[in-house]
């Protein structure tokens, strides 16, 4: 009698089920949905019930993804985090072999700018106002994600120091100039149609951090 032959098996992972497919779409959802939220109203004001009611989800519902609200905070963050990272590095890819290092700072802080201020900008600042939030281990997660992000301005800083343009040295610079980029969340208002008030431009706020930081520029 002849065998039949074992139908032959699909190469590489097995396909993911509608339902595990919509179960990532869930969890993406949940967190955009808490890094709204998280930033329009602070963490400790805004309840797992109000976000999951925001993307359409039965109260207890975030609970399948995450073990509590501090684990999706800590989810918004390395969302952010990751998010920032991949950006960066598709912009520094960008440069030619012909920029300057000050060419180069510009096209990192108007990238830093855009993170902080453009477009689907909820994660990052939400690191800035609740990193306390976090567990110490948690902590250590974002820093490590942190520096990553943080490395790529190292050897533009260092270069500008070199040649004078960078006066202090640049441990402390990276810092200050952090601190002075990242406050604009604060205060930044973007222009608004039909509105009679002045407001600056990303590219306009990126000319203006370069004559803060720099002596001089080209």
């Amino acid at each position: 009698m002849t065998e039949l032959a074992e139908p032959k098996r699909a190469r590489g992972r097995p396909k993911k089920t509608e339902g595990e497919r919509d179960d990532g779409n869930r969890r993406q959802a949940l967190i955009s949905a808490a890094a709204q939220l998280f930033k329009r109203q602070g963490y400790d004001a805004t309840s797992t019930r109000e976000i999951a009611t925001q993307v359409g989800m039965q109260p207890g519902s975030p609970f399948y993804h995450f073990g509590n609200k501090q684990d999706l905070l800590l989810a918004v963050m390395v969302e952010g985090m990751q998010q920032a990272i991949a950006r960066q590095q598709a912009a520094c890819a960008l440069a030619s072999d012909q920029e300057t290092d000050s060419e180069r700072l510009r096209r990192l802080i108007r990238h830093h700018f855009d993170v902080l201020l453009g477009p689907d900008s909820d994660f990052i600042p939400v690191m800035l106002y609740e990193w306390r939030s976090l567990a110490p281990a948690q902590r250590k997660t974002i820093t490590q994600l942190k520096d990553a992000y943080e490395a790529a301005w190292i050897p533009v800083l260092q270069a500008l120091h070199d040649q004078g343009q960078l006066q202090a040295p640049v441990g402390l610079a990276r810092l200050m100039i952090f601190g002075a980029l990242n406050w604009s969340v604060q205060w930044y208002e973007p222009a608004r149609k039909n509105s009679k008030a002045a407001r600056a431009s990303l590219d306009e706020l990126t000319h203006t951090a370069l004559q803060l930081f720099l002596r001089a520029l080209p």
